[in-house]
């Protein structure tokens, strides 16, 4: 089994290499995984930087002593790919996250479609944006992710256009599509935007103005897939794709 991952804001160790994992880490990582002198443990600031360290013993209930000597990084893998997921209903957004984190997308960008029945608006959009964000922490601990995705605040369908423009590959999920992604030209570096459409899907002044800003409308296969998890499958078509899951 591989080594736990905990997640910190720094790796500066004093005394020799000696490092304290304490607060909610610190806690986990002696009462919930309770970890012992001897084992292994990963060290990540989430950003793709890490450490593998070995654990020297506990103090307390949520102090873990380890041993690091240097950390490392690792580089950002190409192409990035950016998934657009309209919000879906109930915690099923944070299913999406989850599973995508999981996958390996490399940001997760939340959009408010017109035919979206859930609204992110005043504080609750706040609320609901801030479980995706852990959701997303969580899964990258979970799947031992180095680099977690990003998850940006909530967009607009001209700010979902303009971030179509820029990307070297573009795509809108849509049964209007006549092309797979499976067989679709696919970048070997730069941008990958994918757009996930609501339960009710894109609309088409929707699909018109994404189709303006160069993105392509691409079917996903036979079946018609929740939009909470038509994400996932995509990510996985494009990273076995683009030689990221070799």
């Amino acid at each position: 089994m591989t080594a736990p991952v905990f997640v910190v804001d720094h790796f500066d160790a004093g005394g020799g290499g000696r490092y304290v994992l304490d607060g909610p880490e610190g806690r986990h990582a002696v009462s919930v995984k309770r970890l012992r002198a001897g084992e292994d443990v990963v060290l990540t600031d989430g950003a793709g930087r890490w450490a593998d360290c070995v654990v020297l013993g506990t103090e307390g209930k949520d102090r873990l002593i380890l041993q690091l000597d240097s950390w490392s990084e690792e580089p950002a893998e190409q192409p990035r790919i950016t998934v657009v997921q309209a919000l879906p209903k109930g915690d099923r957004g944070e299913l999406a996250v989850e599973t995508m984190t999981e996958t390996g997308v490399d940001a997760i960008v939340p959009w408010a479609a017109s035919r979206c029945i859930t609204q992110w608006k005043g504080e609750r959009g706040q609320k609901a944006l801030g479980k995706w964000r852990a959701t997303a922490r969580e899964a990258g601990k979970q799947s031992r992710r180095l680099r977690f995705p990003e998850v940006a605040a909530a967009a607009t369908t001209k700010q979902v256009a303009s971030l179509l423009a820029g990307a070297d590959f573009a795509a809108v999920l849509h049964e209007s599509g006549d092309t797979p992604l499976a067989t679709a030209e696919l970048p070997a570096t730069g941008e990958i935007v994918l757009v996930v459409g609501p339960e009710g899907g894109v609309a088409p002044e929707e699909l018109a103005l994404f189709e303006e800003a160069g993105a392509r409308a691409y079917r996903l296969g036979p079946s018609v897939l929740r939009t909470s998890t038509a994400g996932t499958a995509a990510a996985a078509v494009l990273l076995a794709r683009t030689g990221r899951w070799s």
